[in-house]
């Protein structure tokens, strides 16, 4: 089981100034090995970041830069149950 946390893009002209502190934040998640892939949409339109856990994405999006700085204007968390070849 996977936790899948979507984006819908805000005011993305904010999206500049956050990026370095959100960057930090990410990485910080990467490195603890709780998220395993993020990246926004192509239309620009929202973006994705699937975990290991939803303590971990809930944890991420509580203090996530975008969030509380307006670049994302709404977000949910889904839970995906991810097949692979094994």
């Amino acid at each position: 089981m996977r936790h899948v946390l979507f984006y819908d893009s805000g005011d993305l002209s904010l999206a500049v100034e956050h990026f370095p502190a959100h960057q930090a934040r990410y990485q910080e998640f990467f490195r603890r090995g709780v998220l395993l892939t993020l990246g926004p949409f192509s239309d620009r339109a929202g973006s994705m970041a699937i975990f290991t856990t939803r303590e971990a994405a809930e944890e991420f999006v509580s203090a996530d830069p975008f969030v509380l700085n307006g670049v994302v204007s709404g977000w949910q968390i889904r839970e995906w149950n991810a097949a692979s070849p094994d």
